[in-house]
């Protein structure tokens, strides 16, 4: 019998008040497991929780700066405290700048890069001594199609997300023994309210260009939503993923595995 079930596990997911990180950690929850999630800011904190509550999960939030070793290491002892040891981690705190190379600054690009890759370091640095000790767990880090690609304007993203594409690989092959298996989940183009804008339909009546750009360049011929990471999670969270390990699982309806259509 395949082992989906979280039950009794305890899962961190990393700036999940809202968006892709609170659908994960919704599913983890309704998979069996505790919930602990991080923000930036104590009002993301509280949204987060409010959030929660609202779909009856009883979830505890914690004000941390992924990017600052003593908040991260302060943050897991409070989430051991409260909750017990870590299981799962899901680094999916993250920001993006769209900025084109040239006019980006030096400062803008390493914000980028510690959020984005060196706060998973962090994290899963603070995280890994416990499940050695206590005989293994999982840690996701939600990569990206720009850990494969380029594209204008995301030269500090995609530097980021190909490094912790990396990173998830080097985890998985330093730490396996242990029975720690990392590995990645690379959405495509999800439906969340940041990209609303990009589809809403024009005064004409037709797709905004970006809209139906992707949409032509995705099989699926649609966006993908926040539900649609939440089966790869807890596949990657379980125990029904025991022996995949270094693997970055992207969930892009299809966009990877096409050359698009022929102009016409």
């Amino acid at each position: 019998m395949v082992n989906f079930s979280l039950e009794g596990k305890v899962a961190l997911v990393t700036g999940a008040s809202y968006g892709i990180g609170f659908a994960l950690a919704t599913a983890f929850a309704e998979a069996g497991a505790k919930i602990a999630f991080n923000d930036i800011k104590q009002e993301l904190v509280d949204k987060g929780l409010a959030a929660y509550k609202e779909k009856g999960i009883d979830a505890k939030g914690y004000v941390c700066d992924v990017t600052k070793e003593d908040q991260v290491q302060a943050l897991v002892a409070n989430i051991e405290k409260d909750l017990g040891p870590i299981n799962i981690l899901v680094n999916n705190a993250g920001i993006i700048k769209r900025i084109p190379m040239i006019e980006m600054k030096a400062e803008e690009f390493r914000q980028v890069i510690d959020i984005d890759l060196n706060g998973p370091f962090i994290v899963s640095k603070a995280v890994i001594p416990s499940m050695i000790k206590n005989g293994g767990g999982k840690i996701i880090n939600i990569c990206s199609m720009m850990s494969e690609l380029g594209r204008e304007t995301v030269s500090a993203y995609a530097a980021a997300k190909g490094g912790l594409k990396m990173l998830t690989k080097n985890i998985a092959s330093e730490y396996g023994e242990y029975n720690i298996q990392c590995n990645g989940i690379g959405p495509g183009y999800i439906a969340t309210p940041q990209t609303a804008p990009l589809r809403e339909r024009q005064a004409d009546g037709s797709r905004h260009p970006f809209d139906a750009f992707i949409v032509a360049k995705t099989p699926a011929a649609r966006w993908g939503n926040a539900e649609d990471l939440q089966g790869p999670a807890v596949f990657l969270a379980s125990s029904a993923s025991d022996f995949v390990n270094g693997h970055i699982l992207y969930v892009d309806g299809g966009i990877l595995a096409y050359i698009g259509k022929q102009p016409q």
